[in-house]
């Protein structure tokens, strides 16, 4: 009997593990036609947009929160960092109104980023019927694991087919800062019009995406809204994202091809700013064509490996003829660039190896003389007022130790890639892209 009994039992947790992998094989499928449908249409630039620079947090929470009072169907929210703060509790509460009056409200919050949101705003954002899920939460600090690094970097906001927000803000007090400095510098873009079909098919792949991952059953059935997007404005626009699956170099493919064919002036703005060699030749060879390029990078002490590491490239930069120049009014967050004053982006990718080969990333293009003009008299702005020159002379009066630092930070960044498995990786994307570009010279 006891033979028979175990028998039995075995047969069943075979046909239990079966039936579960089943299961998963059917998810995963799921999975990869969820994300192969239009994808392609991510990175085309698509007429008849009214793109407007939101600079700092009060324009761009004000702006949001206002999207939401207006809300009739469909919101949601991706972000990195969702604060316990005045700001998150203001959001919060704006996203709890629009959900009790039928509005069908999604958060995605990271796990890594938000890891001491307090159960208790969730709860308040569930209680009023805002959904929320969490990209990768239980993953372990002392792991190397690949997992662990790619992170939920983006940050969106849509609202129906009537406005989205794409940029680098997080959802937190921006005047916030250590040493109560002024507010962070960082801006978001505000779209309407036809790309914002394009933002929300990307939010709500990623929603389910996560839901299937989680296997919850709150996934998104991808329903028409009343009406297709309208004109609203004449400007060019792209949404490019960075992913894991099909689009893991988009955002810097397109930096690439914007530098390389730049006639006059690249501006470029980046908080956290470590490249790899191909893309700083491509800086390097601008400059040596005739074209000004100007570089805003993080002057106050954030992350002190990456603020370290960044500043041992300063010397061949420099050399080249490259401007750079170091934020020191506040924290600089922003992720955007002009280039002739005709192309510019903003979004949530840096340009370092974390958002280039690891992060959810989400950047605007925009090929639109009026809306490159207004984002390079911002960065002007914030040059002239904020930010300190870097020349040569300044770098030989560092110290021996100081030099050390720079370089040992560098060679530590550049370790923890290799441990992580991914600086073989990024140099065999740098030679990837390099052959690409190539064969479309020929």
């Amino acid at each position: 009997m006891r033979d028979e009994s175990g028998q039995r039992a075995k047969k069943s947790l075979s046909r239990a593990r079966a039936l579960s992998a089943r299961y998963l094989n059917d998810a995963s499928s799921r999975i990869r036609q969820l994300f192969l449908r239009q994808d392609p249409s991510l990175s085309a630039f698509v007429p008849g947009n009214q793109v407007s620079l939101l600079q700092n947090g009060e324009a761009y929470f004000s702006a949001i929160e206002a999207a939401f009072g207006r809300a009739m169907h469909e919101i949601y929210l991706e972000t990195y960092i969702f604060e316990n703060d005045a700001t998150g509790r203001r959001i919060a509460d704006a996203l709890g109104r629009a959900a009790l009056r039928g509005v069908r409200t999604h958060v995605l919050i990271d796990g890594f980023g938000s890891h001491d949101l307090p159960q208790s705003l969730v709860d308040h954002l569930q209680a009023t019927g805002v959904k929320v899920a969490w990209f990768r939460k239980k993953i372990s600090p002392w792991t190397f694991k690949r997992k662990r690094l790619r992170r939920l970097h983006r940050k969106i906001v849509v609202v129906d087919y009537e406005i989205a927000f794409v940029g680098g803000m997080n959802i937190i007090d921006d005047t916030k800062t250590t040493a109560h400095t002024a507010p962070r510098y960082d801006c978001t873009v505000s779209v309407e019009g036809p790309l914002v079909e394009t933002v929300l098919l990307s939010a709500r792949r990623l929603w389910s995406l996560v839901a299937w991952n989680n296997f919850r059953a709150n996934r998104v059935t991808e329903k028409s809204l009343p009406g297709p997007p309208r004109t609203r404005g004449t400007m060019r626009a792209a949404f490019l994202v960075r992913d894991n699956i099909r689009h893991r170099r988009d955002i810097e493919a397109a930096y690439m091809r914007a530098i390389e064919e730049a006639q006059f002036e690249i501006i470029l703005a980046n908080a956290y700013f470590l490249p790899g060699s191909h893309f700083r030749h491509a800086l390097i060879n601008a400059a040596g064509r005739g074209v000004r390029v100007v570089l805003l990078l993080q002057g106050k002490v954030e992350y002190f490996l990456q603020h370290y590491a960044s500043r041992a490239l300063y010397g061949s930069l420099l050399d080249a003829g490259i401007e750079i120049y170091e934020y020191h009014e506040s924290f600089m967050h922003a992720k955007a660039a002009v280039i002739d004053e005709h192309w510019a982006t903003v979004g949530s990718s840096n340009i370092d190896p974390y958002s280039l080969l690891l992060s959810r990333e989400a950047n605007v293009l925009v090929d639109d003389e009026e809306f490159a003009g207004t984002l390079k008299q911002g960065l002007q702005q914030a040059i002239e007022t904020g930010a300190k020159r870097i020349s040569n002379k300044s770098l030989d009066r560092r110290t021996a130790l100081l030099r050390f630092m720079n370089w040992l930070s560098y060679g530590l960044v550049r370790l923890l890639m290799g441990i992580s498995g991914y600086d073989h990786e990024y140099g065999q994307a740098e030679m990837i892209e390099r052959r690409r570009r190539k064969n479309e010279k020929r």
